[in-house]
C-alpha cells in the first residue's frame, strides 16, 4: 500500500523527542549541533518552526508564498519566560501531530506552495520534507549533545524515495541520506557539500494533470499497487507497471532525471489517473528523446493521449537540452499513430514493423 506520510511523521517526531528527552535536563544553548552553525536549542526551534510551517501551507492550501506567520515559546504560563528544553520538545511533538493531521486530511490532489524546485508540493511532499527537518537535524543535535540516535531505515527510505529520487541507492538508506545532505561519507563518492531536495515536477493541459512519478510511486506501481491513485477502471494499464519498472532501475543506477520520467495522467474532473506517458531518459547528445505512453482501456477514444502528449511535447522542446522528440509505434498499432499525428508528430522512417515518428523544436 502506497503511504501518503502521516504515520512516518509520527513516527520522526516520537524518536526525536525520545532520542532528545534522555538530554532535556542539559545546556542546549550554548552547544553547537554537529556541522550547523546553530546551537541545539536553535536546530530544536528551527524544527518545530518547518512544522508548523508545512502543516500551514497544507491546510492553507496557500499557493505564491509561505502563510506569513511563526511561533514563539514561551514557558506555557501566565508569563513570557522561555520554554525550557521539555517545553521545546513538546512543541515539537505537537507540530508534528499537526503536520500529520493536515496531511491525513489533505486530499491527494492538493499542492501547496514550496520553492523547491518547481514551486509546489502536494501532501506527501510535505511530509517528507517534515521527516527529513526532524531525522536530520536530531542527527545534529545528537551528535552535538553526545547522544547516540539511529532513526530507522525505513523512515530514511521513505524521504530518499520522495523527495532525493537524484540520490542513487547507497548500501543503507541511513548512510545514504546522511551523505546526501553532507553529513557523512560513502564509499567510492565524493563528499557532499551542497544540496536541495526535489518534490516531484507537475504539468497541466486542458483537462489533466500530468504528475511526474516519484521512485516511491514507481516502485508500488511495478509490483501491482496503485501507486496512491485511484484508477479509471480499477487499475493501470501493463504498459504503466512495465514503464514504472523501468523507472525504478534507472532510480537504482542512479540515472533518474524526474523531469525526463515518468508521469501519470490524472483526469481533473475527478481524480482519476486515465494513464501515463514519460520519456526513456534524458535527452542524448544530439538533442533527441523518445516518449512513451498508455492508457487504460476505459479511458481511451477522448483524445487524453494526444492531449498529454501535446503538452509534456512543448514542455520538452522548451528546454536547452532538447531539440526533437521521438516517438516508435508499432505498425499495427493504428490509434497510436493516430495520436502521435494529430500531436503534430511526422513519421521519418519504418523499420522492422516499427514506426518511428519526430516532433522538432
Amino acid at each position: 500500500m502506497h503511504e501518503s506520510g502521516a504515520e512516518q511523521v509520527e513516527e520522526a517526531v516520537a524518536h526525536c523527542v525520545a532520542a532528545l528527552g534522555a538530554v532535556a535536563g542539559r545546556d542546549w544553548t550554548t552547544v553547537r549541533a554537529g556541522r550547523l552553525d546553530w546551537s541545539c536549542r536553535d536546530t530544536a526551534v528551527h524544527v518545530a518552526s518547518d512544522l508548523i510551517s508545512y502543516a500551514g501551507q497544507l491546510a492553507g492550501r496557500a499557493q505564491d508564498a509561505y502563510v506569513p506567520f511563526d511561533i514563539t515559546l514561551d514557558g506555557g504560563g501566565d508569563g513570557l519566560d522561555p520554554a525550557d528544553n521539555g517545553g521545546v520538545l513538546q512543541v515539537i511533538a505537537t507540530t508534528g501531530a499537526l503536520l500529520a493531521a493536515a496531511v491525513r486530511t489533505t486530499p491527494r490532489a492538493v499542492r501547496a506552495f514550496h520553492p523547491y524546485p518547481f514551486r509546489h508540493a502536494n501532501r506527501e511532499g510535505f511530509a517528507a520534507m517534515g521527516v527529513a527537518e526532524v531525522l536530520l537535524h536530531t542527527h545534529d543535535m545528537a551528535e552535538g549533545l553526545g547522544v547516540a540516535y539511529e532513526p530507522p531505515a525505513g523512515l530514511c527510505a521513505f524521504v530518499l524515495t520522495r523527495i532525493f529520487p537524484q540520490v542513487r541507492p547507497g548500501p543503507a538508506p541511513r548512510p545514504t541520506l546522511l551523505w546526501a545532505t553532507g553529513r557523512g561519507e560513502l564509499p567510492g563518492r565524493e563528499p557532499v557539500t551542497a544540496w536541495r531536495w526535489s518534490n516531484n515536477p507537475v504539468l497541466r493541459s486542458e483537462r489533466l494533470t500530468l504528475e511526474g512519478v516519484t521512485p516511491a510511486v514507481a516502485a508500488d506501481l511495478s509490483v501491482a499497487g496503485d501507486g496512491g491513485f485511484t484508477w479509471a477502471g480499477g487499475a493501470p494499464a501493463d504498459g504503466t507497471r512495465v514503464g514504472s519498472g523501468i523507472t525504478v532501475k534507472q532510480y537504482e543506477d542512479g540515472a533518474f532525471a524526474p523531469e525526463w520520467g515518468m508521469y501519470v495522467l490524472v483526469r481533473r474532473e475527478d481524480d482519476r489517473a486515465v494513464g501515463a506517458m514519460g520519456f526513456h531518459g534524458v535527452p542524448d547528445a544530439e538533442g533527441r528523446v523518445e516518449i512513451g505512453y498508455d492508457l487504460v482501456v476505459d479511458a481511451r477514444g477522448s483524445g487524453y493521449a494526444t492531449e498529454a502528449l501535446r503538452t509534456l511535447s512543448a514542455w520538452a522542446l522548451g528546454q536547452e537540452a532538447a531539440d526533437t522528440v521521438v516517438a516508435v509505434v508499432e505498425e499495427g498499432n493504428v490509434p497510436s499513430q493516430k495520436v502521435v499525428t494529430r500531436a503534430g508528430f511526422t513519421e521519418v522512417s519504418r523499420r522492422e514493423g516499427r514506426i518511428t515518428y519526430e516532433l522538432r523544436a
